[in-house]
């Protein structure tokens, strides 16, 4: 009986071992030829090891993807061990190819979205064919602009904290951390504007467990993302680290449901003369048949609302914060042109229509959002076989458009890729750019639903703290950036507010 077990166990072995050959074998024909750093990739770990050197998908890692862009500007190969392969696009005509497709959709359950999963459902970010065309067209009137435009008495109310909050530093006259306070800020936004939901996500003695969690939850997610020998469940959830990872999906899971519930509950007594939010939208959206989202597909949307709709814009706010003050130039014209703008109002304060006047600030957002790239990559499963520079792709590979690499390609952007230079967006130099030179919000049919929402956040936000303060860094305090679904820094963004 020993011997019959010992000797089915080895048979499994070998089978498995032959089987992971087989597919060695058949990937690396596959790929034969593609542009990629073979001095930097490990005999049986490919490129793993720079995912992990000096921190999480930190410095090293994003210098390691502007030195391969620059030697392979149109794509290259990353490899995560033996068998598995991604090809990174890099180059506008290289990501059109993917952004620009009829019915594009996520990495399949075999790869990188299946991990978020338990997290956010199968909502807008994740989904793909029909399941995503649905939510897209129940979820589109959410974000017209008759709906956006109330929402920018919340986008100053909960600045006009964030404001008292970085007062309180510039008085005793030290650094703050403007990370956490803007994640705050942009919580408080979306929990208000998407779901009329009141919350003291701001209060500097409260403990803001959401955002802790979010930002775990995203740091998780791309350590199991290169870690191959935890994508199996059954392994994953075993450890000590995927149990954590399911309670911190609970945590968020309660607060959607909590938002959900307390919504049903006073809908019908709200609806009269008020703005219609996000969540009214969703729970009262049908199709033509009368056939309403089902609770899960709805705490799916409201899972990845609250990610997707306060964690970029955190991240987008913070870094182009960071670079007007390391920049003062560029801090002072912005300031000069909110100035400018404000006295011209009848109310003294910026309306809706008052945020495309502001011109220059709108070129420092956007370069700032080139330069630290917010959504650094997102992931495709490509429908049928590409084509990019004669070597072949096949169909249902494993394809990211890295948009850091994009924005940092030295054949689109020049050698000074890594300056910040806002003069890029002006209104001409936009007319000579390629529109897939420049994604940030994604492109195409898959692109980010609420970018408009987004830009105008972002401008009322940075608007109201350049009125209040002049920025400065602080020297003393080292920041790195770290990439996991949204760009990171290790250690926060600590500046300088003085009263203007």
């Amino acid at each position: 009986m020993a011997g019959m077990l010992v000797a089915s166990i080895l048979a499994i072995i070998v089978v498995a071992f032959t089987h992971l050959i087989v597919k060695i074998i058949k990937v690396k024909y596959t790929f034969w030829g593609f542009p990629e750093s073979i001095y930097d990739k490990h005999w049986l770990l490919g490129h793993l090891p720079h995912y992990k050197v000096q921190g999480y998908l930190g410095k090293h890692y994003m210098d390691k993807l502007v030195e391969w862009t620059e030697k392979y500007p149109k794509m290259f190969l990353t490899w995560i061990g033996p068998a598995t392969v991604r090809v990174i696009l890099n180059h506008p005509d290289s990501v059109k190819q993917i952004l620009r497709t009829a019915d594009p959709k996520p990495v399949g359950y075999g790869q990188i979205y299946r991990h978020a999963i338990p997290w956010l459902g199968e909502g807008l970010l994740i989904a793909g064919g029909p399941k995503w065309k649905r939510s897209r067209r129940l979820l589109s009137p959410a974000f017209h602009f008759d709906i956006l435009k109330p929402y920018v008495k919340v986008y100053k109310s909960c600045t006009d904290h964030l404001v008292q909050n970085i007062q309180t530093f510039a008085d005793k006259k030290e650094s703050v951390e403007v990370f956490g306070l803007v994640s705050a800020c942009t919580l408080d936004i979306i929990l208000q504007c998407a779901f009329s939901h009141q919350a003291d996500c701001q209060n500097l003695g409260a403990d803001n467990q959401y955002s802790k969690t979010v930002y775990s939850l995203t740091e998780e997610w791309m350590r199991r993302n290169a870690s191959p020998w935890l994508y199996p469940d059954f392994i994953y959830f075993k450890s000590e680290k995927g149990k954590q990872y399911k309670c911190d999906c609970d945590y968020v899971h309660k607060i959607a449901e909590d938002v959900i519930s307390q919504r049903k509950a006073h809908l019908k007594n709200e609806a009269h003369g008020k703005y219609l939010d996000f969540l009214d939208i969703i729970l009262t959206a049908t199709d033509e048949d009368g056939q309403g989202m089902s609770m899960e597909d709805i705490r799916s949307e409201v899972d990845t609302f609250l990610f997707a709709g306060h964690d970029t814009t955190s991240s987008a706010i913070s870094w182009i914060l960071y670079s007007l003050a390391e920049h003062p130039e560029h801090q002072m014209k912005c300031q000069e042109e909110i100035d400018r703008v404000v006295s011209e109002t009848e109310s003294g304060e910026l309306e809706w229509n008052d945020l495309g006047r502001l011109e220059y600030l709108t070129q420092c957002i956007k370069e700032g959002m080139r330069l630290h790239s917010p959504v650094p990559s997102i992931l495709r499963e490509n429908q049928a076989p590409l084509t990019i520079d004669n070597h072949v792709i096949p169909a249902g590979s494993c394809v990211a458009i890295s948009i850091y690499c994009l924005h940092h390609n030295p054949a689109v952007w020049g050698q000074n890729h890594m300056d910040f230079r806002p003069e890029r967006f002006t209104k001409e130099n936009i007319r000579k750019m390629d529109p897939f030179a420049y994604c940030p919000f994604s492109a195409g049919p898959r692109n980010c639903i609420g970018q408009q929402f987004a830009m105008a956040e972002e401008k009322i936000v940075l608007s109201t703290l350049l009125q209040r303060f002049n920025f400065s860094v602080d020297k003393s305090h080292q920041i790195e950036r770290m990439q996991a679904a949204v760009m990171k820094t290790k250690t926060g963004i600590k500046l300088f507010a003085s009263p203007r």
